[in-house]
């Protein structure tokens, strides 16, 4: 972690977000908090099997089909509020290692 001036203050989040910077960490949490807003935004965490997150696209894998048929209808709303989700999380780092937004969804 590059040190900081003792005179200058910082957040707990930016902190966090350097740290996971230089760590070489933010694929990691990214990946993570976008299968969270998965969770939050389709309310159906229960009923996925598998989560897999590469260049953009969100695959995910129900143990239920007609539960993923009704996301699958769904799914340009559901990349809307994971986004949104996502923007507003102080945590997550955008453009960072390839793990940016969602730009497509995959419902098996």
């Amino acid at each position: 972690m590059s040190r900081l001036a003792r005179k200058q203050a910082v957040t707990v989040g930016e902190a966090l977000k350097e740290m996971f910077r230089s760590e070489h960490l933010s694929a990691t949490h990214n990946t993570r908090r976008i299968f969270q807003a998965w969770d939050e935004a389709s309310g159906a965490g229960a009923y996925t099997i598998r989560r897999y997150f590469r260049d953009g696209t969100l695959y995910v894998t129900m143990n239920s089909s007609v539960i993923g048929m009704q996301l699958r209808m769904q799914g340009a709303w559901l990349v809307e509020k994971m986004n949104a989700i996502l923007t507003e999380d102080p945590l997550f780092i955008d453009g960072e290692n390839h793990v940016g937004i969602v730009k497509q969804l995959k419902i098996k």
